[in-house]
């Protein structure tokens, strides 16, 4: 035997065995070592998302082929628009939608209906300062939130209508209405004026509810 293997395995004391083990084991280490330099490491890069300006007030819209930025801008800023006129017209609305509106509750709501329904229906906006228990407060956060259709006013038949209920008129003094005792058929606001059976204040509210 060579005396510089001898001299190792005295040295290490191996027997055959473990000499191939130990051979098999640095020869794993070696082709493990090989293919970790002649094989490139592929390495994985996050490419970065760009959406475009596409988020309209915390809405994303989806981008895809035919996609029209000024198109999309337009089409939110029209129902930006549209939801900004969405208003409630006072002579057609329910106690529900009033209350929708703010500082107006369920007992506020049921007042405008029943004074809407009282005088014949609004003429303009103004009047809701007449219903009993609203605030100015109120009626300035509300007033550019309501529209009013006076097409849809109900008139009076001042010449035919029943004297109780022409008293009930929240328009029309107790001593106003008298005049259907004191005269006969009237053919409009201004002879009632002249023949003083109403006010100028009350006629510049009535006029509007007046059927001759």
């Amino acid at each position: 035997m060579n005396p510089v293997l001898r001299s190792l395995r005295d040295w290490f004391g191996y027997t055959r065995r473990e000499r191939r083990s130990s051979f098999i084991l640095v020869m794993i280490i070696v082709i493990i070592g090989g293919i970790r330099y002649l094989v490139p490491e592929k390495r994985l890069e996050l490419e970065e998302l760009s959406l475009g300006p596409l988020a309209v007030e915390n809405e994303t819209v989806p981008a895809g082929p035919g996609f029209n930025e000024e198109k999309s801008q337009e089409k939110h800023a029209s129902q930006k628009v549209s939801v900004r006129k969405v208003q409630i017209e006072l002579n057609s609305c329910d106690s529900a939608s009033l209350v929708a509106l703010p500082g107006i509750g369920p007992v506020l709501s049921v007042r405008i209906i029943k004074y809407r329904n009282l005088i014949g229906g609004f003429i303009k906006v103004d009047q809701l300062r007449e219903v009993y228990g609203l605030p100015e407060e109120t009626f300035n956060l509300i007033s550019s939130k309501v529209t009013v259709d006076p097409s849809s006013v109900r008139k009076i038949k001042i010449n035919s209508i029943d004297y109780s209920l022409l008293a009930r008129h929240p328009y029309l003094k107790k001593n106003e209405v008298k005049f259907r005792e004191l005269k006969g058929s009237v053919t409009g606001v201004d002879e009632m004026l002249e023949n003083n059976l109403i006010s100028e204040e009350t006629a510049e509210k009535i006029r509007y509810y007046l059927e001759f």
